[in-house]
């Protein structure tokens, strides 16, 4: 088995590294010295000692001021990122031995709002910023097995599996849409089924292995499915046929006049889903996936009338 080659150590330490960014941050040798609550001489010795050991003089007298030479000012801006990245590992090194997860996996419900989801996210990111997430946009049962599967540590699913316990998260509107010159809207009357079944509907394909076993709404002859509601819209902004979108997802090509609602009968214009959020496993949770939770819990609570 062949060796790796050893990295040698290095000669400047993140003490010395920390006095150069402190100097040109903070203004001054006094000034940095205040701030890493060392004496001035203490300030003067490591950058003394850091131009020693580098062979380069970082810094040059302009009056009273410390300005940077040009190689300081190279030196300081790999410095930057240097004492970031140990910062970094440090506190990685903190929330593991907390039993924070490196890595959380979600599972979430197509039809879920982007927003809300990136929201979520950019909260989490706030404490749990060297977490890696894996997000599975998932439709239907896809959202169950995944679950069943172990593969996710959490879901945002509008179906709670057997054995699995889900609270309320959001309740999501679905909108009849089809272009403005598609014939549904040629017709002065509100639609009804007959009317409905002698169109197009577009569908999103259930992303499970054993598809087909939930339906939403009445299942119409004339349908052509698609692997994603990206596909399904453009199928729709085309004028190829119709669909129910959730109305989050459709707010700008509404307003652009590319989709129009559909007049149907009782109201059936708009249909309503009601999501989950549910946990793999509520009494194993991990800080980080209980964080990602609340995360998502108050993403949603801002959206909510």
């Amino acid at each position: 088995m062949v060796k790796p080659p050893s990295i040698p150590a290095p000669k400047a330490s993140l003490e010395q590294w920390q006095a150069l960014i402190s100097i040109v941050e903070a203004g001054g040798y006094a000034q940095a010295a205040q701030r890493l609550h060392k004496t001035q001489s203490a300030i003067t010795y490591l950058i003394g000692r850091l131009e020693e050991l580098l062979g380069l003089r970082l810094f040059e007298r302009q009056g009273r001021r410390a300005v940077l030479t040009a190689a300081g000012q190279m030196a300081y801006q790999r410095a930057q990122y240097l004492v970031t990245e140990a910062l970094r590992l440090e506190r990685a090194s903190q929330t593991l031995s907390a039993g924070w997860s490196p890595k959380l996996s979600l599972a979430a419900e197509v039809v879920f709002p982007t927003p809300l989801l990136l929201r979520a996210m950019n909260r989490f990111n706030e404490m749990g910023a060297d977490t890696r997430i894996e997000v599975f946009e998932t439709v239907l049962t896809g959202t169950q097995e995944a679950l069943l599967e172990g593969k996710v540590d959490l879901a945002i699913t509008p179906f709670i599996p057997t054995g699995f316990l889900g609270e309320p998260l959001l309740r999501l509107k679905l909108l009849a849409l089809a272009a403005p010159s598609h014939p549904l809207h040629q017709n002065p009357a509100a639609l009804g089924f007959d009317e409905l079944r002698q169109h197009r509907q577009l569908l999103v394909r259930d992303s499970g292995v054993q598809r087909g076993l939930l339906k939403a709404g009445p299942e119409l002859q004339q349908q052509w499915v698609f692997s994603s509601m990206a596909l399904s819209l453009e199928a729709a902004i085309a004028g190829l046929g119709f669909a129910w979108y959730p109305e989050s997802r459709v707010q700008k090509e509404v307003a652009l006049g590319q989709l129009k609602p559909l007049n149907i009968k009782d109201g059936a214009s708009q249909r309503y889903i009601d999501t989950y959020l549910v946990l793999a496993d509520p009494q194993a949770t991990n800080p980080a996936v209980a964080y990602f939770a609340d995360c998502l819990r108050l993403s949603c609570k801002d959206e909510r009338p």
